[in-house]
């Protein structure tokens, strides 16, 4: 930047842009350059509005934007030389940043080397942040023969001095480090958000240098409004190869970062879509149009399309605990089911939907992947970098995450943190960030042995942790059961699909397979995304007291028998999907009804996986575990017959445990043996010959 801007400055005045700037500072920024004057080098940037340099003089504004380097050096020097009185020993050098540049509705693909050395604006999410750096900024070279000193402002094109000024010898240039100055610096990395991307393409990635005061502002996940001087440097070539490169690299000198608080801004809804949008929340079967609208192409699936629309408006958003902890909005579902019941499907086309989401598969997918890492990466030359996965990138909105069976364990632990908290902590390698995933989670699994079996417990059928399984609010059953008229009707619906896509028709005016009530998917996205910004409903006193009889009762049915049909975790739920239900239709209080809706989503999913069938109560731990309490009371019933029958024989025979279980306990024979595998299975039993048992440990 140095040498090009001494080359600009040989035949430029820039005395009178002096000028102008020390007016401009005086007439509209006198009380913040005072500020920053009182408390540098603590602060060292004064932040200039763009619009009012513009309505006070446009065509410095213009040259700004043209001349970047130019205009910014010469307002540094028309602060420098208003001579504020600092502290002794202070040497005053602050930092001009601009902002609020005119609305950009510039790409990252799109920035060109017509931008080359221009001020631009763009937006992205940061998708990794290297360690801080030192950069030698002010270069002292003292030449080995005379002695004579010689500064040098460095720049990405300065080279080394090869010659002394003074006595024009070569080769004798020794650059003195304690007395040259050093500034900090840091590089990142920006990709495009993904709301702006359009038909699958992937996102386009910029590098960003910081300086200074400028380092360590932003983490990965953070979306920015960037402000900077598009700049490009030479590839790095190893001494004693002569081949030069004519192709290089581009980055983005920092000038500026704002970070953007809203989700969704870069949905674009004009007054004609507000009007269009407010229009249809006064549907009398809103409801009902919303629902269809939820992967109109996949027959049926009525409570799972429900509970998918609720999670794409999610609850009331930035709700604090008086202890200052934030309570989850965020709806996470999880789906469970036999192979071809349209569960990728389903995570697709809400992708599709959804104003800011990521897809990935469980089975190629990484805890870097899903969450965060700091690791060693070649943006930061071989030193430590924080990367961000897929739910940092996706805060805001939905990560669909299919076969969420096959993630390894460990890496299915660090899910746990960003499901409940809505944020990802990292320590490793000195390094120490937390970073913010708000993000709701749409997951589907299959059966732990590939399909249902109807003669077992659904919930003894899932192949992950109960911790995990806990932090979902709804959890849908899959299950593939024969029935004629479903059968022909979903046979149907792909056929005519399939006949229609071929003709190339497809839309709900002319479809045969999709219901002319369905929304169009961009009035949706734009739908979700308007309620998602402007609507916070709170819940009504009805709403409220709905909610608390229903966990009454069901409480009060578990005490009955001795279970534990619901606990408080799944009032937070209910809140979530109250919440959601007003959202639908842009409220700003959540009603009796919407408290019902959210109930009757619940209660479908407590009937399908939390009912002890053997006693008529719903029962939690059938879900966290696996198993109902009566279930559990078997599987004790059956360890201690063989504990009791170990002590008085060497050998305890399978057939004499069944006979026990049936005769003192009231097991039959067929479920006392299903009950002896699975505890062999699980390893708290052992066969150590045919037809006899022995409990793991009491030999």
């Amino acid at each position: 930047m140095a040498d090009s801007l001494s080359r600009q400055l040989e035949h430029v005045d820039i005395s009178s842009i002096i000028q102008e700037f020390q007016e401009f500072f005086n007439m509209y920024y006198k009380k913040e350059i005072e500020k920053l004057v009182s408390v540098y080098p603590k602060n060292k940037s004064l932040n200039i509005d763009y619009q009012i340099l513009e309505r006070f003089n446009s065509e410095l504004a213009d040259k700004l934007i043209n001349e970047p380097d130019l205009v910014i050096y010469s307002a540094k020097n028309a602060l420098i030389e208003m001579n504020y009185t600092l502290l002794p020993n202070i040497k005053f050098k602050p930092h001009v940043r601009f902002y609020n540049l005119p609305k950009s509705d510039l790409l990252i693909e799109n920035i060109s080397s017509q931008h080359i050395n221009k001020l631009i604006s763009v937006k992205g999410v940061v998708t990794k942040r290297a360690e801080v750096k030192h950069k030698v900024h002010v270069a002292t070279y003292q030449c080995a023969f005379c002695g004579e000193k010689t500064k040098i402002v460095i720049s990405p094109e300065t080279e080394p001095p090869s010659m002394c000024p003074s006595c024009k010898r070569k080769g004798g240039m020794v650059l003195l480090e304690d007395e040259s100055e050093f500034v900090d610096i840091q590089r990142a990395e920006v990709q495009e958000l993904l709301e702006r991307l359009k038909g699958g393409t992937p996102p386009a990635r910029l590098e960003l240098w910081l300086e200074d005061d400028l380092v360590n502002s932003i983490i990965p996940g953070d979306t920015l409004e960037m402000i900077g001087i598009l700049r490009l440097r030479q590839p790095y070539v190893p001494r004693g190869r002569k081949k030069v490169s004519f192709v290089y690299t581009r980055y983005l000198d920092i000038l500026h970062v704002t970070k953007q608080k809203k989700e969704f801004e870069e949905i674009v809804i004009t007054d004609d879509d507000k009007k269009e949008i407010l229009n249809l929340s006064k549907s009398q079967n809103l409801y009902e149009r919303m629902v269809k609208s939820i992967a109109p192409a996949i027959y049926g699936h009525h409570e799972i399309k429900e509970g998918i629309l609720l999670q794409l408006f999610g609850g009331t958003p930035d709700k604090m605990l008086p202890s200052g902890g934030r309570i989850r909005d965020d709806i996470h579902i999880l789906l469970i089911g036999d192979p071809g019941a349209a569960k990728s499907r389903m995570l697709q086309y809400v992708t599709a939907l959804a104003p800011k989401s990521v897809y990935v598969s469980g089975k190629s997918v990484t805890g870097v992947g899903l969450t965060a890492s700091a690791e060693r990466d070649e943006l930061a030359d071989g030193g430590w970098t924080l990367k961000a996965g897929a739910l940092v990138l996706s805060s805001g909105g939905i990560a669909a995450i299919d076969e969420f069976d096959k993630i390894d364990q460990e890496e299915r632990a660090s899910l746990h943190e960003a499901m409940e908290s809505g944020q990802i902590s990292i320590a490793k390698a000195g390094i120490v960030a937390t970073m913010k995933s708000k993000t709701s989670i749409l997951a589907a699994a299959n059966p732990k042995f590939g399909r249902f079996d109807p003669e077992r417990p659904l919930a003894d059928q899932f192949n992950i942790p109960s911790t995990l399984l806990s932090r979902f609010d709804l959890i849908y059953p899959m299950i593939d059961v024969p029935d004629e008229e479903k059968d022909s009707n979903i046979a149907d619906t792909i056929l005519r699909t399939h006949q229609e896509a071929g003709k190339g028709v497809i839309t709900p005016k002319d479809s045969k397979v999709i219901d002319e009530d369905v929304i169009p998917n961009d009035l949706m996205k734009k739908y979700i995304a308007y309620a998602r910004q402007h609507v916070k409903p709170t819940l009504s006193e009805d709403a409220m007291d709905k909610i608390k009889s229903y966990y009454l009762k069901m409480r009060e049915m578990g005490k009955q028998y001795s279970r534990v049909a619901i606990t408080a975790r799944q009032i937070e739920g209910l809140i979530r999907l109250t919440e959601a239900s007003a959202k639908v239709r842009l409220a700003s209080v959540a009603e009796a009804d919407d408290a019902e809706r959210a109930i009757k989503l619940v209660d479908w999913m407590m009937r399908k996986l939390a009912m002890d069938k053997e006693v008529g109560s719903f029962d939690i731990d059938t879900i966290t575990s696996g198993r109902s309490r009566s279930q559990f009371e078997k599987f004790s019933s059956i360890i201690e017959i063989v504990k009791e029958l170990q002590k008085n024989y060497d050998k305890v025979e399978i057939k004499r445990v069944i006979k026990e279980a049936e005769e003192n306990y009231g097991i039959s024979p067929q479920e006392a043996n299903r009950i002896i595998q699975q505890l062999i299975t699980k390893g708290d039993l052992y066969k150590p010959e045919h037809g006899i048992v022995k409990l793991v440990g009491e030999d």
